[in-house]
């Protein structure tokens, strides 16, 4: 990449960072979105991914940055983000995406099944949290160097704060660990469907404990500076340190 190009870009960050007006209206619109389920009206080569194009766009530059071997994913829902995963890696030439999901369903396994990325898929069925899943992922994960992992399945605070525990063994030096849907804390509660999590129990704060625990990760803020539209803020957590 040009210097200068990176340069003028990192500036305008750095400034878009500061401008709080442009933050609220970035926050106005994310809350607006929630109303449409907004998330939900884009596919990835065929499957809905649900998720923001703006944090495809950031998975997307952390997966071609890191290379990683493998990609671990709690949460598989349409599956979206699993042929995300792949098809990124199978444009680097190398890697695997692991998803974990406690309910995969028939049709949505299927659909999986049969996609061309599926041939860098591998699904497990079970809690991420649980110990023989676990132990499974641990014999899965032994030969990998580079792994990279999202954490996107069950939101509540204990369970986001067992997942960061668990999965933040298996990320090394230069790699992340990214967690969705922490904008469950920073969005009105009106908006928030009758779910086991909410406001104070949450991702977002799973992750404030983790880090009060762990000075391996180190929250990415660049990231989330040039994102503004993020269900993600406060969860591009980059490895600075080895085990």
């Amino acid at each position: 990449m040009n210097k200068e190009f990176e340069q003028k870009n990192n500036e305008f960050i750095k400034k878009m960072s500061k401008d709080i007006e442009f933050k609220k209206q970035s926050q106005k619109w994310l809350n607006t979105s929630i109303k449409y389920q907004y998330s939900y009206h884009f596919s990835w080569l065929g499957r809905p991914i649900i998720q923001y194009p703006q944090d495809m766009l950031a998975l997307q530059e952390i997966i071609w940055k890191v290379k990683p071997d493998l990609i671990i994913e709690t949460g598989i829902a349409h599956g979206g983000s699993l042929i995300f995963s792949a098809s990124i890696l199978e444009l680097i030439g190398k890697g695997h995406v692991l998803g974990i999901d406690i309910d995969i369903r028939k049709h949505n396994k299927e659909e999986i099944e049969k996609h061309p990325m599926f041939k860098r898929i591998t699904m497990i069925k079970g809690s991420s949290v649980d110990k023989k899943i676990v132990n499974q992922i641990k014999k899965f994960v032994k030969d990998k160097k580079k792994i990279m992992i999202v954490l996107d399945s069950n939101h509540t605070h204990k369970h986001v704060l067992s997942e960061l525990k668990i999965y933040s063994s298996f990320v090394k030096k230069g790699s992340y660990l990214v967690v969705f849907d922490t904008i469950i804390e920073d969005i009105p509660k009106k908006l928030i469907e009758n779910r086991s999590w909410g406001m104070g129990n949450n991702p977002k704060t799973a992750i404030s404990k983790f880090l009060e625990m762990n000075d391996r990760f180190k929250l990415d803020k660049k990231i989330e500076n040039k994102l503004l539209i993020t269900a993600a803020l406060g969860g591009y957590l980059k490895c600075v340190k080895n085990l």
